[in-house]
């Protein structure tokens, strides 16, 4: 398909393809990195059109080789910083919050979609939910702190959680020493 009709398509379509299904053969690499600001590069270069990130977002998977680009025919590993994904926006429905990655998944935070607190490549511990396809998001700044204002505290034997409740489950978005547990309450 041409790269123009690819790229119409990409703007077009909502949907994410069913890569979860398409088992075509590993090809090795392609020298394309997903930087853990979520930026796209090419050989060095930053992707300049976002309709061609969106399409190939869409494609993305997570195997035993990697983070992959799948289509019917081939599948190739790319290089990840961090997470593949990033939530830019969160908005509470109810009881129930809503998130929205870079690239228009939208998924509510419950028990399929736990928030857990993971390291980044700087070793630093962050917020990020699992997506689809074996694919995490990373929660933007912004995104942490919108969920931080809305936290409430759970004293438990390990210390003060500060958290959310979303979907039926508890998200913890960190911890307080006693010091600042007895300041916060």
């Amino acid at each position: 398909m041409h790269l123009e009709r690819l790229l119409q398509y990409a703007e077009d379509t909502v949907e994410v393809p069913p890569v979860d299904q398409w088992q075509p053969p590993f090809c090795g690499d392609i020298p394309l990195t997903i930087k853990a600001d979520g930026s796209w590069w090419h050989q060095g270069e930053p992707f300049t059109r976002p309709a061609l990130v969106r399409l190939l977002a869409s494609l993305l998977r997570r195997d035993p080789e990697g983070v992959c680009l799948v289509t019917p025919a081939e599948r190739v590993r790319i290089d990840v910083e961090d997470c593949p994904l990033m939530i830019v926006a969160a908005c509470q429905k109810g009881r129930d919050w809503w998130l929205t990655t870079d690239h228009g998944d939208a998924l509510r935070l419950d028990g399929d979609h736990p928030l857990t607190m993971t390291a980044t490549p700087a070793g630093d511990a962050a917020p990020q939910v699992p997506v689809r396809f074996g694919l995490a998001a990373r929660l933007n700044r912004n995104v942490y702190y919108q969920l931080v204002d809305a936290a409430s505290l759970r004293r438990t034997e390990a210390g003060t959680q500060v958290g959310i409740e979303s979907g039926g489950a508890w998200h913890l978005l960190g911890t307080l020493d006693d010091d600042e547990a007895d300041a916060a309450l």
